[in-house]
């Protein structure tokens, strides 16, 4: 394939992909919001999103409960709450023949490691408060959706005054899936047919805990006095 024949929707990188993303967001976000990005791979996105709206950036913290045999192909989510919350796709566990305590077994195991990377992520920083502030959910990309859904379904239940989901690139199902749980959804490019979120990136090499760690820290004092 000749250079010139390349997808239009073929992002440099991650934060090039951010940088897109927030001259999307320019005319639909109407104040000054919260950045949450779903890591390890949306907190370069949601970086550059929070530095071009000088917005604060923080996490929401999903796990992505994989197949037996096959972790990459998500059954379900969850994330940590009071009580935590998840979603599975029952037609899933089916056609795997999934046991409901495998499934338990692996919710209580991701909880677990959501625990882990709050401390090593956050420390001791409390999580930003977005009860009643424009919020926008940021991840490099949706493929099944499902990771997206359970973070929204959450989300909601703190009641935001504005609940926003921008990704670069998705698939038209899933996205339009996601549409109903949020007041706007902002999604580049849907490709079909789509097989996988990093196909749509120059370099998606995987985005690591200290790369994590290091913009979190550089992203601290958006959106703060002084």
């Amino acid at each position: 394939m000749s250079p010139t024949s390349a997808p239009p929707y073929l992002f440099q990188d991650r934060h090039q992909a951010g940088r897109a993303l927030a001259e999307a967001l320019q005319p639909r976000v109407h104040g000054q919001p919260v950045v949450l990005a779903l890591p390890r791979g949306g907190v370069p996105v949601g970086y550059e999103v929070a530095k071009a709206f000088d917005a604060p950036l923080d996490l929401v913290l999903v796990r992505k409960i994989g197949a037996p045999g096959h972790p990459e192909f998500g059954i379900g989510a969850v994330v940590d709450g009071t009580p935590p919350r998840w979603v599975v796709d029952e037609s899933l566990l089916e056609h795997f023949s999934i046991p409901v305590k495998w499934f338990e077994a692996a919710k209580k195991a991701q909880l677990r490691e959501i625990e882990r990377r709050r401390g090593l992520y956050c420390g001791n920083r409390p999580p930003e408060a977005i009860t009643g502030r424009e919020v926008i959910v940021v991840d490099d990309g949706v493929a099944t959706g499902s990771t997206a859904r359970v973070a929204l379904l959450m989300l909601r239940e703190t009641q935001p005054q504005r609940l926003i989901l921008a990704v670069p690139v998705g698939p038209r199902e899933a996205i339009e899936a996601l549409r109903p749980l949020v007041d706007e959804l902002v999604c580049l490019f849907t490709p079909a047919p789509f097989h996988a979120v990093g196909l749509h990136y120059a370099d998606f090499t995987q985005t690591t805990d200290t790369e994590v760690i290091e913009l979190l820290a550089r992203a601290e004092d958006h959106g703060r006095p002084g």
